[in-house]
């Protein structure tokens, strides 16, 4: 089914014009419902859900990034042969990013643009290296596609929430923390889900790749995992009763809960999903310089305005995470 298709699914409120922003093709008149009734859904939905296996990785504290070093060069004015500098040279910083994730990564209807929260920190990013915040490409990617991407250097790097643990510090770098969340429920109001133990033998929706997927997976009442591509996906199966839940980390669910006030966020947090900034190992001058930003940032009061700006939703504007360093 195309994305077309999904967007005239009965999505309600922001989500019809998210999906619609996001440049979604029109395949013309709706086509008629087919003879067993069954709902559309969007593209790539595993219904149950593989689950990721786990690969052994060391204890590592995971928020400890590396320490910037020096002071931060001045705008297109990179150290000779460092990874900044190739960037400069290129002409544009590639960054991926999610273009569904209302408050986060999305397409303004008004204008078209890609906004949000994170798209605001890639931005500050290719401030820093050329003096202008639009010096970047912007990629949308899928959850699964994080690591793809940076391990083939098709991105300078990545910002989709992406949770720092130890099993992927095995295969990329990541920056100090930029955020801090929880994996919590997200459920239709009236429907008497306050929990995960309410949830037995239940489809539970969160995207390919996610950590989400495992901690739905693990829960000793065993609901059924259900992947999408996208956390908006999620809403859309939630809303045509094809899951009872989506489950992933409360601030991308605040954003789901913005678009449909039908549904509500419940349940206690479930676990502690650190997010940074995703970058390849083979450049860790480039860690070093995206972290001196965010010190940056956590000082002057930008990380603060840009929260308050996209994240009220989720309460009154904390302290940036504090950086943490291993050498």
């Amino acid at each position: 089914m195309t994305t077309g298709r999904i967007r005239r699914v009965a999505v309600t409120g922001l989500a019809v014009a998210l999906l619609a922003a996001c440049g979604a093709p029109d395949d013309g008149p709706p086509a008629a419902p087919a003879a067993s009734g069954s709902l559309p859904r969007p593209v790539n939905v595993a219904d149950p859900a593989v689950i990721p296996s786990v690969a052994a990785a060391p204890t590592c504290d995971a928020r400890a990034s590396l320490r910037p070093t020096g002071a931060r060069p001045a705008p297109g004015a990179m150290p000779a042969g460092s990874t900044m500098a190739r960037i400069v040279e290129r002409g544009r910083l590639i960054v991926g990013i999610d273009q569904n994730a209302y408050l986060f990564g999305f397409r303004d209807p008004r204008t078209g643009e890609l906004t949000g929260f994170e798209i605001e920190i890639a931005r500050e990013v290719a401030r820093a290296l050329f003096g202008d915040p639009d010096k970047i490409q912007f990629r949308a990617i899928t959850t699964a596609d994080r690591i793809p991407v940076l391990v083939d250097k098709k991105v300078d790097m990545v910002v989709r929430t992406m949770t720092m643990n130890c099993e992927r510090w095995q295969q990329v770098s990541f920056s100090t923390e930029y955020l801090s969340s929880h994996q919590r429920l997200l459920v239709n109001r009236g429907s008497g889900i306050r929990s995960f133990e309410d949830l037995g033998g239940r489809k539970v929706c969160a995207t390919r790749g996610s950590t989400s997927i495992r901690v739905i997976a693990a829960q000793p009442s065993k609901p059924i995992p259900v992947s999408t591509d996208s956390t908006l996906d999620c809403l859309v199966l939630l809303q045509q009763g094809q899951v009872d839940a989506v489950s992933t980390i409360d601030v991308l669910l605040a954003g789901l809960n913005a678009q449909d006030p039908s549904t509500e966020i419940v349940g206690t947090p479930l676990t502690d999903e650190p997010a940074g900034i995703g970058i390849n190992k083979d450049a860790p001058d480039f860690v070093r310089f995206v972290n001196q930003v965010l010190e940056t940032m956590r000082a002057d009061g930008t990380w603060k305005k840009i929260y308050a700006r996209w994240l009220t939703p989720l309460g009154p504007t904390p302290e940036p995470p504090p950086a943490r360093y291993r050498d």
